[in-house]
């Protein structure tokens, strides 16, 4: 067995592990339409991803919380997402043949997500099923990123001390989180977030490959 650095790795999922901005802007957007409200473009929707689903609607819809149809959008929204969300979702190119690489080598794999706790747990079966050990999303244990609190769950369900683990996300918000759990954190350019807010909030790696991951890890591509 090869010397590993980090013997946990944590991802984030939208952005990182899986580019889910056309099923986001489908739905964001059948909810506006639903509710006769002006719908948004997919770049709209990909700059207000990563704070959770009740974040993102406030962004889209006109007024946010002040809108007297908001929350009807938000349940419109959550409705049609929770049937529509593998449509034309997908992985990453080459993201399938890290996971796989970390679990042959033994290495914990865990998803921390400010998605709803039930959508994080159903994309990671249908898409990644196998390759997870544990998946977290928004829920009433598992507060929102920043706080460190999944990443923490993680590491206490798997023994992993914070200097072993290494936390995987696209944006700033992901690098604050791995600041907070006090476990290093490696920024991915090819989501939503883009390099320079990485760079900005201080990332310790930037990568643009997914396969970049595994020498970090102690590991050959």
């Amino acid at each position: 067995m090869p010397h590993l650095h980090f013997t946990t790795v944590i991802f984030d999922l939208d952005g990182t592990l899986l580019n889910t901005l056309d099923d986001l802007t489908a739905s964001v957007n059948f909810a506006l339409a639903t509710w006769e409200l002006p719908t948004r473009s997919s770049e709209e929707v990909r700059r207000s991803v990563g704070n959770g689903m009740e974040r993102l609607m406030e962004l889209s819809v006109p007024g946010d919380k002040t809108n007297p149809c908001f929350q009807e959008c938000v349940d419109t929204f959550v409705s049609h997402y929770s049937q529509n969300m593998s449509t034309s979702t997908r992985p990453y190119h080459g993201i399938v043949q890290v996971l796989r690489t970390l679990k042959a080598a033994g290495v914990s794999i865990a998803v921390v997500s400010n998605k709803f706790d039930w959508a994080v747990k159903e994309l990671c079966q249908v898409y990644f099923d196998g390759y997870i050990d544990i998946a977290l999303g928004q829920s009433g244990d598992t507060p929102m990123k920043p706080s460190p609190e999944g990443a923490l769950q993680v590491l206490r369900a798997t023994g992993t001390r914070p200097d072993r683990a290494l936390y995987v996300g696209d944006s700033e918000i992901d690098i604050r989180t791995a600041r907070n759990a006090g476990v290093e954190s490696v920024g991915v350019t090819w989501g939503f977030g883009g390099r320079e807010a990485l760079e900005t909030e201080g990332a310790a790696h930037i990568i643009g490959a997914p396969s970049e991951i595994l020498p970090l890890v102690g590991l050959s591509r």
